[in-house]
Parts: C-alpha cells; structure tokens; sequence
C-alpha cells in the first residue's frame, strides 16, 4: 500500500508493506510481502531501488547485512576510474565504438556490450547530477583520460573514494524517498518453485539468541541481487574485510554462472587493502624484500631486469596497467613485477614492501635514466622531486592521506604488499535485462558476469549502474505482479529453506570442531595458493575437490564460540559451495586446452619461462584468443558441476530507423 501525504505543498511517498507470520517446523516466522527486494547496499543496490522507485515500482525494500559494508563504499585507489563514453574534445567516439571495446575483450555477449555503452552516458550523467564529484572544465565538457585496455580517454575519477561517493549519494536518495531498508539481516537462501525465485530467507543480526525471531522471510515477487563478487574466497584479497560475497546460495538456487574463470588481480597493499595503482607505481617507488621478520632488507627487482631503464620503466607502467596481465610478462613487461613479487613471498617465504622514503638504488638523480613515456609523464606533471613521497604528495596528495587516515604514515614507514585479488570479471549468467536463468532473480554489479576477459579499467562501475538500470526497467515494466498470498507462499517456503533451518540448529548445538574464522582462513588460503594468478591443473581439482568435501559436513567441522558466529557460519557455506563452482569453471577450462590470458597463468610443462632464477613452475602457453569467441557457463549441483560452452553472441546490428523505433516506443513494444 502506498500512502501519499502532503506538507508544506510538497507531496511526500509513503510504504506500507505486508507483514504477517508462518510456522515452519514450530517456528513462527516473520514475513515481510512487496514487490521487489534488493539484496545489497552499494553503488548497484542503491541505484536499483532508487530506478525501481522512479520507474513507478514503489513497493520495494533493500535488505543489507551492513549499510556501511561492501566494496563499493570501502575500496578504492590512487584515483579510482569511472568507465563512460567520450564527453569532451573532438576525438570521435559512438555507442557503437564503445560497445566494440568491451566485445573485443574477449568472451562478452554483444549484446551486454552494446547496453553498457548505450546506457553509459545516461547512468553517468545521473551520478554527476546528484553531486558525485566528477570534475568538468568550465565550460562542462567531462574531460577524460586513457586506463588500461582503453582505445581512447573515456575514464574520469572522482578520486580515490569514486564508488564510495557513488554510494553514499545514491543512498540519500533513496532514504529521501523513505524506501524501506532492512539493515542488518544476513541472506543466506533464496526461495524458489519451479525455477523462479519466490523470495529470501534470512538470519536477523540482533535476534541471533533467540531461536523464533532468528529468521526472516521476505515473500517477493523479483529480487535484485546486489551482493558484490565473492570476496572471501581469497585470503590475498584487495576487497575490504566486510565483504564475502553471496554466490553461493545463488548458485545454489540454479542461477549459472558465467567466465568463472576471469578475474582481475594486482599489487595492493595488505595492512590496509588498497590497490596500488596509478601514481603509487608512476612515482617510482623501491621494491624491498625482507625476512619474515622484517631483516635483511634489500631491494630485488634488478636480480631480474637487465638494466635500470627496462626495470624503472617497468613500475612506472604497472601504474598505467595495474591488472597482472599475462601477456605483459616476456620481453620485461610490467607483469613481471607481479611475479617477482609473488616468487618472493610464495616460494621464498619472504616480505615485500614498498618503499616511497627512497629512491630505487638504480634511479639516476637526473632521472635521465628513464625511458621517454616515464621521463616526459614526470616532467610534464613537475613531479622531479628528490623522493618517491614528495612526488606522490605533489601528483596525489589525497593518496597519501588514505593510508594516514588508515593507520599507516607514508612518509614514515614501508607499505606491505602482496599480490591480491581484486575483481571477478564473471559472475552469474544475465541476460541483456540482467535476469539470470532464474526467472524473477536478477543480478546486479560484481555479482552479474557481464565482463569478458579484459575490459577497460573502471568498467566495472558503469557496468553496475547500466545493470541496476536495466533489471529496474523490466521489472517495472513487465514484472508489476503483488507477492504471493501467505498461504501459497508458506508452502514453497517450507519446501525451500526447511534445511538452512536444520543446518542452523546443527550449528548451534555442534560442541566440537574448529572455530568459524579458522575454516575461513583455510578457504581463502587454498584459493590464493592454487586457484589465483598462477594455476596448475591438478591444484586446481584438489581445491575443488577439498571443498566438496568439507561442504558435505561442515556443521560438524564447526564450533561456534556463540551465535553470534552463525553469520560467519553461514558465509563459510556459502563460500564452499562458490569455490567448489569457481574450482570446477578453472579445472573444466584447462582440460579444455584453455591458456595463459587475461590475469591469470596456467602452467604448461611445455611451455616458457624466459627469465632467469624463476621456477620452472611458472612455465606458460599463451592463448592467443583460442578462447576468445566462446563463453563458458556452469551451473551448480552437490554432486558435481555441469559444464557449457557457447559462442558468443555478436554485438546487435541496428539498423535503426527514428519513425521505427518512435512506433515501437510507443507501442511498449521495447522492453
């Protein structure tokens, strides 16, 4: 029901949603009936209840485990990019040539290319207009800068907080139109009857000690999952510590999953996640190894490199091409670093730091032993102060000031850092409404598999934004039903979650095991051991394997301390099932003969490890794009995985005529 009152001339929209109570197993639930619920409280939960609100779909709620969790409020970088088409200067650029960069990636579907670029320009306009900080010059023009894998200069950043701005202006929005926000209420199932999501159930933070009021059904017609990629699958990880993702209860509903295989991982920081990109790397730091307790510092980068300028060019880059990219690894490319990195904290139990006190020993004080792009990027910016943090201060003083606000001096002290993972460029299948095979579940930023295997740096937000907005037009427009009635939906339900109410009392009652965040540490140890930027077939099964395995009886692995860990419980589940698919996706893709591409390595005994002092282990086949034409999709089940393959789909050829596409408009004939 909606209730519409006035003050002061001004109309004020009001909700009041359905709530009543079911028993299930002796339990009386809460039920809470409306439209649509979004699952998640970042830049694409926000933006889809504030569309869904516009477009005229009022009965809606958002439900978050946190407000102020996830990653779009709490990552970032040295100037985090916002993807979008050209909106300054004369460089010729269309819809049509956006839509072929995020194509030419490798294993994206036209038309999910040819929406995100179509869309851009409108999804980037609104954040602008709402006071996301995006600088203009003064005459309005978005001016732009080129990022990695882009063909011109279409990136733009509001800094190193960009998505949180997104986040927190998105968020004012919806709280001024009274959206209801479930804050606090942890996901763990996904209601479904005849492959159609139905609703959620969820556990209530603050009821965790009381068995009647722990759970939480929401009986809704759509949902929009919103939950950002999988983040606790990796302990090296650059995603905040809040985070861990929930695809696996997606999964575990029957949504597929799409380029599993593809992620994104780079250098970041470990004390304070962060990536590490941008002018961190343009303004030459030292790369120091030490033992693990911190002696025997020295630096080790030019035991590799074959001069000073091959090896200084090769960090300035990693500015510019932050994403560990396989292919820019031979001939000293900036990926090297990567490995380097990694070699020395995998395989020799060591340290790594990066130093902005000194200047690298091989840093002549002229610079004049820098290559031309690095030598003339320095000059022209006036960045030849005498230590990599005077230059850092100078290019990006408000990069310096995160770390400080975060516990960590720059200009006193080191930066540990390591390899980490940073974005799932997969995620679950959608269609170019971002619907998932689901029907009625749609899925919305990280979470929905719409990247290829490269995508232009900062795509990611456009693509959460144009995702949201399209999941929130259809719905609108074609999903308008009311919830089901208590009675219908009581039955589905008591089918549906009956075992994630077992499984939690099993939890609770379980005395022997091992503690919540001991069984998360070893999760995410495997995946960053053997299923990150460097995998091997067998590696890569045994991890899959393993987590099968500990998913068949992890209540009695488990002890908790009170139940207050159950959530924790909940998300070690959770992630076990998401590993086991993610583990299946990399093992089917080597058997297949998939290569080395994108930001990851596979290890090839025929392969080529052309630099001296590394293990043999590193030795790889590139894919040359073997791949580059197909998608994989994989579809969870307990007892193994089924596997598809499917050529892409090629961007739509319109050939649009105005008085055409006005009849369909009209006609409602477009969505």
């Amino acid at each position: 029901m909606l209730f519409l009152r006035s003050e002061g001339g001004r109309v004020e929209k009001r909700l009041f949603m359905r709530q009543s109570v079911i028993n299930i197993q002796g339990r009386r639930i809460a039920v809470f009936s409306f439209n649509t619920a979004v699952v998640g409280s970042g830049a694409a939960g926000f933006n889809a209840a504030d569309r869904l609100f516009d477009f005229g779909q009022t009965d809606i709620a958002v439900i978050t485990e946190g407000i102020d969790m996830g990653t779009s409020r709490n990552t970032g970088s040295d100037k985090q990019t916002y993807y979008k088409l050209t909106l300054a200067g004369g460089g010729a650029d269309s819809v049509l040539d956006m839509a072929r960069t995020f194509f030419d990636g490798g294993c994206m579907h036209g038309d999910l290319a040819l929406c995100e670029a179509a869309l851009s320009a409108r999804c980037f306009c609104k954040l602008a207009d709402i006071g996301v900080p995006f600088p203009h010059n003064r005459y309005g023009e978005y001016v732009g800068y080129k990022t990695d894998h882009d063909p011109r200069q279409r990136a733009t950043s509001a800094g190193p907080l960009t998505s949180r701005f997104m986040t927190e202006r998105l968020e004012a929005r919806v709280k001024a139109k009274n959206i209801r926000i479930f804050d606090g209420y942890k996901v763990i199932g996904i209601v479904t009857d005849n492959g159609a999501c139905k609703g959620l159930l969820a556990l209530n933070k603050s009821c965790l000690n009381d068995a009647d009021d722990m759970f939480v059904l929401f009986n809704c017609t759509n949902v929009i999952f919103a939950t950002g990629g999988p983040a606790g699958l990796y302990s090296r990880s650059v995603y905040p510590e809040s985070q861990t993702g929930a695809s696996g209860i997606a999964f575990e509903a029957g949504a597929k999953g799409r380029n599993l295989t593809e992620w994104q991982y780079g250098i970041a920081s470990v004390k304070f996640r962060w990536n590490l990109s941008g002018s961190y790397q343009q303004v030459l730091p030292r790369y120091v190894s030490t033992d693990a307790d911190g002696g025997d510092a020295h630096e080790f980068l030019d035991e590799y490199y074959p001069d000073a300028r091959t090896m200084l060019d090769g960090i300035f880059l990693k500015g510019y091409q932050w994403p560990f990219d396989s292919r820019k690894i031979e001939n000293y490319a900036s990926s090297l670093i990567d490995i380097l990195v990694h070699h020395e904290i995998q395989n020799k139990g060591r340290r790594v730091f990066l130093d902005f006190l000194h200047n690298p020993s091989a840093l002549r004080p002229d610079f004049g032993n820098l290559g031309e792009e690095s030598y003339t990027y320095l000059k022209k910016s006036g960045a030849f102060q005498s230590a990599p943090i005077e230059r850092l201060m100078h290019l990006n003083r408000p990069a310096v000031e995160l770390y400080r606000n975060n516990g960590i001096d720059l200009t006193k002290e080191m930066l540990e850092i390591a390899v980490c993972a940073q974005h799932n460029n997969g995620g679950l299948a959608v269609n170019c409404w971002w619907e998932t095979d689901v029907r009625h579940l749609f899925a919305a930023g990280e979470v929905a598999g719409t990247h290829g295997v490269y995508r232009p740096g900062g795509s990611a937000l456009n693509s959460g934004q144009v995702g949201s907005t399209r999941a929130a037009g259809y719905i609108a427009k074609r999903y308008a039903d009311d919830p089901l009635p208590d009675a219908d939906f009581a039955k589905i339900t008591e089918r549906s979650v009956t075992s994630k109410i077992e499984l939690a009392h099993r939890f609770l009652s379980n005395k022997t095991g091992r503690d919540v965040s001991e069984i998360r540490t070893e999760i995410g140890n495997r995946m960053s051991k053997h299923a990150a930027h460097i995998r091997k077939a067998s590696d890569i099964k045994a991890v899959k394997d393993r987590a099968m395995m500990q998913a068949a009886d992890i209540a009695e692995q488990t002890v908790l301390k009170s139940p207050a860990d159950l959530i924790a419980a909940f998300e070690n589940v959770d992630l076990l099932i998401a590993q086991q698919v993610y583990a299946a996706a990399m093992e089917d893709y080597i058997a297949d003969g998939g290569g080395s591409r994108g930001s990851c390595i596979v290890h090839d005994e025929n392969g080529a490890c052309n630099v001296p002092g590394l293990s043999d282990a590193l030795k790889f086949t590139p894919d040359n794009g073997r791949f580059s034409g197909k998608v994989q999709e994989i579809r969870y089940l307990p007892s193994g995985c089924e596997i598809y393959w499917s050529a892409v789909r090629p961007i739509p050829d319109n050939d649009d005529w105005f008085e055409n596409v006005w009849r369909d408009y009209l006609n409602d004939e477009i969505v």
